[in-house]
């Protein structure tokens, strides 16, 4: 880790403060043995008696004797107020990829706030863990073997058109937008494959198919 970034042969598990728990961290862990909080997230972490690797954000809400108590070498604090303490985290991460817990609950404006970095596609490949579901940023192309019957959704942030097999319906010659047609509660019916042409599209599907969609975005 140097002054400004953190980097990681491994994937990153990243840990925000809107109501992570312990379980989610574990198996975000599995996959990703890198432990990082973003800002408030460390919070939980040390009181969970995890020390993450580093912490990064504004340190709006991280817990003075916490911050005290940590190593400062740990800490990358970065004052300005532009942007989100995820996407400074995205910024600054260098790993294959990212699984980030603690961002799809809590305060609705910070995880609307959390789609919209998604869906830029800032940073390594990141998957978002909710309580029942993961979201992540389609990338131009993705393949992806889900069994058949598995719910997935598609769910543009900007005006968005694609291709698709593997869907029970296409998204061939449709034109995808938030005010508009919108690709949610889809199902699988064989190996997916998806290219979009242009960023802004995420992809919803169960949390049991995280193995499955970390191997399609770091393929």
């Amino acid at each position: 880790m140097d002054a400004d970034n953190v980097q990681s042969s491994q994937g990153v598990t990243l840990v925000g403060a809107g109501s992570p728990t312990r379980q989610d961290i574990d198996d975000a862990l599995r996959y990703a043995p890198t432990l990082i909080a973003a800002d408030g997230g460390a919070n939980f972490c040390v009181a969970a008696e995890l020390i993450p690797s580093a912490v990064i954000g504004d340190f709006d809400s991280f817990d003075p004797e916490i911050e005290a108590a940590l190593e400062t070498s740990r800490l990358i604090r970065i004052a300005e107020q532009e942007t989100t303490d995820f996407e400074k985290c995205l910024t600054r991460i260098k790993s294959p990829f990212v699984i980030a817990t603690g961002f799809a609950s809590g305060r609705l404006d910070h995880t609307m706030a959390v789609w919209s970095v998604l869906a830029r596609r800032i940073g390594p490949p990141t998957v978002v863990l909710g309580d029942s579901d993961l979201v992540f940023a389609a990338p131009e192309t993705l393949h992806l073997d889900l069994p058949p019957g598995t719910r997935l959704s598609l769910f543009p942030l900007s005006p968005i058109t694609g291709r698709s097999e593997g869907l029970e319906w296409p998204i061939d010659a449709l034109t995808l937008s938030p005010i508009g047609r919108i690709g949610t509660s889809n199902r699988v019916t064989g190996p997916v494959g998806l290219t979009f042409d242009a960023p802004g599209c995420l992809v919803i599907t169960p949390r049991e198919a995280l193995a499955a969609v970390l191997a399609a975005l770091t393929g």
